[in-house]
């Protein structure tokens, strides 16, 4: 069974801004496989399956920096390890609409991550990360990230979000190493002018 988690900040006000594209991955992925999410306690969860494999969705309902304590009791109360859990969460250091999936490694600044990295005590867990771009020079990365995105960035994004899905579908039947090879590419330009990927 695999737990995936979404990071973001709770309330209306946050619904549609930058760090809170990992919820969006999971209420997508629970209109896909028809799994209800329900508030319970610190996280919107639901309960299904894909396929044959069981799985957890939860949309955090707590604030972004202090994600790890309740992320740890879903952990604990489904019995499960860091090796059953997938973080979806939003990316600065990654062009809007590109994905990557990592398998551990630090938190890049996320406050989010750091502060899961910190209740689990290791880094040994799958994210998948949406890229949202850096904010214009002079901009604050922080009041950045909690802007609602305009309609020209949901355009890029959204497409992003369903491919997320995707992304998940693939790590849960053929595991993490395939979905990297299959998701962590980059179109590029050949001399030519024609795309290519990498």
């Amino acid at each position: 069974m695999y737990l995936l988690v979404g990071l973001g900040n709770p309330g209306k006000g946050y619904a549609q801004t930058r760090h809170n594209v990992g919820m969006w991955v999971i209420e997508r992925a629970a209109s896909r496989w028809g799994i209800p999410l329900a508030p319970r306690g610190v996280a919107q969860v639901g309960s299904g399956r894909l396929g044959s494999e069981p799985v957890e969705l939860a949309g955090l309902l707590d604030w972004m920096n202090i994600s790890g304590p309740p992320l740890k009791g879903l952990l604990r109360k489904l019995h499960l390890t860091s090796d059953d859990l997938i973080v979806i969460h939003d990316d600065l250091d990654l062009e809007p609409g590109r994905l990557r999936i990592k398998c551990s490694g630090g938190h890049g600044g996320h406050n989010g991550i750091k502060s899961v990295i910190e209740a689990l005590g290791t880094p040994q867990f799958i994210r998948v990360k949406i890229g949202v771009g850096r904010p214009p020079s002079g901009r604050n990365s922080a009041d950045y990230v909690l802007e609602q995105l305009a309609a020209n960035e949901r355009d890029v994004i959204d497409p992003c979000v369903e491919q997320a899905v995707d992304a998940l579908e693939c790590v849960i039947h053929r595991g993490a190493s395939t979905a990297m090879n299959q998701f962590n590419v980059r179109e590029r330009t050949n001399g030519e002018g024609l795309r290519t990927e990498d």
